[in-house]
């Protein structure tokens, strides 16, 4: 049985190593994931428990070196805030798509939501900045898709990678929602929610909704938000 703020295998090259439960409570989920001893990390959090999130990384058997990328779904606060922190633990890559990069090398605490959680976005200056709809990001003898789904920001992206024969979507913000600080876009969002759904992934790893497996469950959560 887990204990509380432990690590959770949800393969066995992926794990949930952050948020509610396993760092703050205010972080968004936090996933890592690991080929080849290659590893990337899905997020960071908001950076309040930045040692908790380092030492779970490591309880998954991750020495700094191993850490390849940190792979930023979107720019707001409970998935970036912490980012500074897991470069600089682990010496990795940190990676966002164009339309979300400004916000972060700009500080700007509207967009990226850190005034929500009456916080002041450091400016963060990405190191690999994704063009277009689609990416291809090696890691390990596999890679890692970054599919651009905007909507909920302009620069939202989802990550899909095969993991025990099963495809895996890490969908962090798939629920929403949708603001003006945001530059959220109505159409935007609803396309691409018809993007993920046509994925055909049979695990969902969610910012804030958890782990969901089968490709039914799956679906069906992602069409809830059409």
């Amino acid at each position: 049985m887990r204990k509380s703020g432990q690590p959770l295998e949800i393969t066995s090259q992926i794990w949930q190593v952050g948020g509610a439960g396993f760092t703050s409570p205010e972080d968004a989920a936090v996933y890592l994931l690991c080929f080849d001893g290659r590893a990337a990390v899905v997020d960071a959090g908001c950076g309040g428990q930045a040692d908790r999130l380092a030492a779970n990384i490591g309880g998954c058997g991750l020495l700094p070196g191993q850490v390849d990328y940190l792979l930023l779904t979107h720019c707001h606060f409970d998935h970036t805030g912490g980012a500074e922190a897991v470069r600089s633990d682990f010496d990795c890559t940190v990676v966002v798509h164009e339309e979300d990069a400004d916000p972060l090398v700009e500080g700007d605490s509207q967009r990226t939501a850190a005034h929500w959680y009456g916080r002041a976005m450091p400016p963060l200056k990405p190191d690999v900045i994704l063009s277009g709809s689609e990416n291809r990001i090696p890691l390990g003898e596999r890679h890692v898709t970054a599919i651009h789904t905007p909507g909920h920001t302009p620069g939202s992206v989802v990550y899909l990678v095969e993991s025990d024969g099963l495809r895996v979507l890490f969908g962090q913000d798939v629920h929403g929602p949708l603001h003006a600080d945001f530059g959220s876009d109505a159409d935007a969002y609803r396309q691409s929610l018809l993007r993920m759904a046509d994925l055909g992934a049979e695990i969902l790893c969610e910012g804030h909704y958890g782990v969901m497996r089968g490709a039914d469950e799956v679906q069906a959560f992602i069409r809830s938000f059409l």
